[in-house]
């Protein structure tokens, strides 16, 4: 048997007045969603605990069953997924280039992502590649469009603030340490961002921007400090041969640090067909128990803040479904898991908001519950009740008749599937 974890990235939402205090998934659709559903047992999930805003990265690493403790920041993951050796002494930052105004001393952040050509982004980011003051190298990386990630290389610390305010209007802010030993890191930084606005400020290719009347890439913005770390490889926690099917730099990151295996498969701008392709490949698929089909199509659609265009996307992707339920009303020994990382609000200020996420489980063993429509409201009620963290993982063993009875000690790990990777007894 194996697993079959379909997240739709950002699923969730809130009420919308739009749609009379509905959510974009409850008022879409979804006749594929709601059979499954129908079929399964369902619940609500969320990664931590509810009313805490999750990025993806953190979201994905905690269902993976994973703890805060060992997460190596967004910017490691960045790194290693852009293919940046990165050694576990170095910190990796996010960083963005943007457009800020000056205003009584301070750079108020005006656009998040100028409009630049790939030239002009690759120009602007050799000029501020390199500098090193006080023992501390910073090397900046770009990797798609206005983003990159710092490279600090000395006797640095991850304990950092960041300095992206994230929401237009807001100033850029002083990186301040969190820790005593973070504050030459902190004081480099700092330094190294006004220099970095100086230079961008001046370079040919803002200001020949600037008089066209384009808005400039003229500051860098940090946030996320981290740094790599060991974690036991995914099939050593759990068992199970993982893969990943799908897109973006920063799971081609978290994949290669827990040695799961990374299908690309490029976004395009139809996500029901990019979704169609990643489930026939992940239903072909053979040699893994895990398979993670991931679509980010639901996040961006919430994020250009119009509920009508997230629910649009949520019916295109239901529509891509159809296999999945022609397989599952016959073969019921794989397990389907079907889920969202986090909550992606699409009206309001927030980028992704604390409701916990509907989730829906089903193979032989589990408990058909009276839920007929997979959403918010409607999952609530269902068997599962509210599922956290890496309660998730410990279902799926379950249901693949994995979990191992508590207290057995199969092997000198106390490894949470069975049967553990223990020696048999040699006889002469």
């Amino acid at each position: 048997m194996k697993c079959l974890l379909l997240l739709l990235d950002g699923l969730g939402d809130r009420g919308q007045p739009l749609f009379e205090g509905r959510t974009p998934l409850w008022s879409a659709r979804t006749p594929n969603l709601d059979r499954l559903a129908s079929l399964a047992t369902t619940g609500l999930f969320h990664p931590l605990s509810q009313g805490v805003p999750l990025p993806s990265e953190v979201a994905h690493f905690l269902l993976f069953g994973y703890s805060l403790e060992e997460f190596p920041g967004r910017g490691a993951l960045e790194a290693i997924g852009g293919g940046i050796k990165l050694e576990e002494s170095e910190v990796a930052i996010l960083a963005r280039l943007v457009n800020v105004t000056s205003r009584e001393r301070h750079l108020i952040l005006h656009h998040d992502s100028p409009d630049l050509s790939p030239e002009e982004l690759k120009a602007l980011a050799s000029a501020i590649s390199s500098f090193s003051q006080e023992g501390i190298e910073v090397r900046f990386f770009l990797l798609q469009g206005p983003s990159g990630v710092l490279i600090l290389k000395g006797d640095v610390s991850h304990h950092l603030t960041d300095s992206n305010p994230i929401y237009p209007g807001r100033p850029l802010l002083e990186i301040r340490p969190l820790k005593t030993e973070a504050q030459r890191t902190a004081k480099v930084l700092n330094k190294y961002l006004i220099w970095c606005h100086r230079v961008l400020g001046a370079h040919p290719v803002n200001q020949e921007r600037h008089s066209r009347g384009l808005a400039t890439a003229n500051a860098l913005a940090t946030q996320r400090a981290g740094r790599l770390r060991p974690v036991t490889p995914f099939v050593q926690k759990w068992g199970l041969k993982g893969a990943f099917i799908g897109t973006g730099g920063v799971y081609q990151g978290l994949t290669k640090l827990l040695g799961m295996e990374m299908i690309l498969d490029r976004d395009t701008k139809d996500p029901e067909k990019d979704l169609s392709r990643r489930l026939s490949k992940a239903l072909d698929l053979k040699g893994f128990d895990f398979i993670h089909v991931h679509t980010k199509a639901p996040d961006e659609a919430a994020h250009t803040k119009d509920p009508k265009e997230k629910l649009k996307v949520i019916e295109a992707l239901d529509r891509a479904l159809t296999p999945l339920v022609n397989f599952w009303e016959k073969e019921r020994d794989d397990l389907l898991v079907i889920t969202a990382d986090h909550s992606t609000p699409s009206s309001g200020a927030m980028i992704h908001s604390g409701e916990s996420v509907p989730l829906l489980m089903l193979n032989r063993h589990t408990r058909r519950d009276n839920v007929r429509r997979f959403n918010e409201i409607d999952c609530a009620s269902g068997a599962l009740g509210q599922v956290r963290g890496k309660e998730l993982m410990a279902l799926v063993l379950n249901f693949l008749d994995r979990g191992k009875l508590f207290g057995l000690r199969d092997s000198p790990i106390d490894q949470p599937y069975f049967p553990g990777p223990g020696d048999p007894i040699k006889i002469s």
